[in-house]
């Protein structure tokens, strides 16, 4: 198996790439989901969440308010840092957990990461390779403000609270822009997963081979 970390900044086209990948054949670990999942009412994760943001996180129906939570931790380093070290060693944990499942069953195929925060956690340094899908700043703003339903300042401001992409650039094995077409961004996405098809082939045969 391949482990291969797949992350961007916030309407960069990383959950579509994503998608794309799962289409290709690899096996998605979606990060985001996972914390959603562990986050539901009655688990060990909401209850130190609803601990430390008190009862106005708390949605009528008893979930947790992801908005409200939102515009807390965007505008306050110190409480988006300390949501980050409540939730991110449990999303690490099951993450993991998949992981070793899958090498369980003898899969030997694609197995993608994708998580927004993985180079932010250090998490990219147990990947056997870096994918980084980057935007046009512009186009990026744009699709901020048109997703979240935000003004621009406030779309600025979720931009700015995330690692600059420079910086995860630089640490990237592959690089998809999704500032054109749609067919331009499934192309770039063709190539990289070929490419890692080939990597998972050639680790095989060494393997195989006992080298």
């Amino acid at each position: 198996m391949l482990q291969v970390g797949l992350t961007g900044s916030i309407a960069s086209g990383k959950s579509h790439a994503s998608s794309v990948f799962a289409e290709l054949g690899a096996h998605i670990i979606d990060a985001d989901i996972i914390a959603h999942e562990l986050c539901t009412p009655g688990t060990p994760t909401y209850a130190k969440v609803v601990a430390a943001f008190g009862r106005e996180v708390v949605a009528p129906d008893g979930t947790i308010n992801r908005k409200a939570l939102g515009e807390i931790v965007f505008h306050n380093a110190e409480k988006r840092q300390l949501l980050n070290s409540l939730v991110h060693p449990d999303v690490r944990a099951e993450v993991m957990r998949r992981i070793f499942a899958l090498e369980k069953q003898g899969f030997q195929g694609i197995a993608i990461v994708d998580a927004a925060l993985i180079v932010e956690s250090g998490f990219h340094r147990m990947q056997d390779r870096l994918v980084v899908v980057v935007c046009d700043p512009a186009l990026q703003l744009t699709r901020v403000m048109s997703r979240c339903g935000l003004s621009a300042e406030e779309a600025r401001i979720r931009i700015a609270a995330q690692m600059p992409v420079q910086e995860k650039v630089r640490l990237a094995d592959y690089v998809i822009d999704t500032s054109g077409t749609y067919s331009n961004t499934r192309e770039q996405i063709e190539r990289v997963y070929r490419e890692l098809v080939l990597l998972a082939q050639q680790r095989r045969n060494a393997e195989a081979s006992g080298e």
